[in-house]
């Protein structure tokens, strides 16, 4: 077998297909490379009533936007799998599944690859494998009582996986708020520590809030011109779901239901988990977030002049009782650390990182020549490490790479499937 290729992209969800779709309208030869299989995040990182928290429109994967009944919706986790599988095939994606690149250097003015297949040569490398990539724990995890089940948001199914008995969740962005509501909703009794997530509002004066900041141009705001800059791709996502049709979480509402609110969580004694006391800032903090992208609707809305229902603005169902109260660890059979994932690409062999590790790059195109990035939050627009907008820098890199490539081979593209 011929392992040169002039472009090898790394990483087989949504941004490494998106990529290969640009590549194949180009007449590129290339090759996708995948560890596990196709869309292997959504089938086995997500749990069993996980949902997108952006309506189905918003799925625009280059030649392939979405194509079910149910544009306004919210597509399961299993739709999501099979819309994915549908478009690999649209175009017959050149994808080798079960092939784990264990190194990346540089080989003359390309690359050598070291993979569990051997070895790969390519003249342009894309890494499109995101930035979550080992599930982060804090290190007060090894100091709890063994009775305690702990597993990562990335691991969890759903309550029935847990043993009886009450559950903590650990981070309320939008994977921790949603599981909390998920255990919730199924009847276990829920202990939440929040953090400085914001929240946003699913519906707003008679549309989904993502449709008019669709309509203000929100999504199309880049990088460069975020007031908070490359700042930005460290920000908090806002928490809010799709489940059944689309509505708010409002921990609040949890509360006066049962749910137990904490503030962060700060340490481990004697049995109990200690936390800070800003709960209350917290809970204001993401409603303030709410108001001003609601705020922001309403100047859009008066300057166009559209006919929009009016709506009144929100009042704080409940309020946390001042100070900070520790969590007894008796009753709880089960933490669920929602705390996000370590970046790492160390497999990488080439100067194209920050002291942190995270790559510097314009647009996806790497300060190391031939080496491209994709499918990072905010690596040009909100969009980037979404469906919604991953199709727009696939498009981008592919015209650079068509542009530099030393050679551009036309080719049949063939499926073939490593992973048996």
């Amino acid at each position: 077998m011929n392992n040169h290729y002039p472009v090898v992209i790394i990483g087989g969800g949504q941004a490494g297909l998106a990529m290969s779709w640009h590549l194949t309208q180009k007449h590129i030869r290339h090759i996708v490379l995948e560890r596990h299989q196709l869309a292997w995040a959504w089938r086995h990182q997500r749990w069993d009533n996980f949902c997108l928290v952006t309506p189905n429109w918003q799925c625009r994967l280059p030649g392939f936007p979405y194509d079910g009944s149910d544009p306004n919706g919210f597509m399961l986790r299993d739709d999501i799998v099979a819309y994915i599988e549908r478009y690999a095939r649209s175009f017959n994606a050149p994808l080798r599944e079960g092939v784990t690149v264990e190194q990346v250097t540089q080989r003359g003015e390309g690359f050598q690859l070291r993979t569990s297949a051997g070895e790969f040569l390519a003249d342009r490398v894309v890494v499109a494998v995101g930035n979550y990539h080992r599930p982060r724990f804090p290190e007060i995890a090894a100091q709890l009582p063994k009775h305690i089940a702990q597993v990562h948001s990335a691991d969890y199914k759903s309550s029935r996986q847990l043993p009886e008995g009450e559950v903590l969740v650990v981070g309320s962005a939008q994977s921790g708020a949603q599981i909390a509501e998920d255990l919730h909703l199924d009847g276990r009794r829920v202990h939440l520590c929040v953090g400085s997530a914001p929240r946003v509002s699913r519906f707003y004066r008679g549309k989904d809030v993502v449709e008019w900041l669709e309509q203000m141009g929100h999504y199309r705001l880049t990088v460069d011109n975020h007031p908070l800059g490359e700042d930005a791709r460290r920000k908090t996502n806002h928490y809010v779901t799709g489940r059944d049709g689309g509505r708010d979480i409002d921990l609040r509402a949890f509360a006066l239901q049962g749910m137990q609110l904490y503030g962060r969580l700060l340490g481990y004694r004697e049995g109990q988990l200690l936390t800070a006391d800003d709960l209350q800032h917290n809970l204001d903090g993401a409603d303030a977030t709410s108001q001003k992208i609601k705020d922001s609707i309403d100047a859009w809305i008066a300057e166009q002049g559209i006919d929009a229902p009016a709506e009144a603005r929100y009042q704080p169902l409940w309020q946390p009782e001042p100070g900070a109260k520790p969590i007894d660890l008796r009753n709880i059979s089960a933490i669920i650390w929602a705390v996000g994932f370590h970046t790492d690409f160390s497999w990488i062999d080439a100067p194209a990182f920050n002291a942190n590790g995270y790559p510097r790059h314009t647009r996806g195109v790497s300060v190391h020549p031939g080496l491209y990035f994709l499918g990072l939050p905010w690596l040009w627009t909100w969009g980037s490490g979404r469906f919604e907008g991953v199709g727009e820098d696939a498009e981008w890199l592919a015209k650079h790479i068509a542009h530099h490539a030393a050679r551009a081979e036309p080719a049949e593209n063939e499926y073939v499937n490593d992973a048996r």
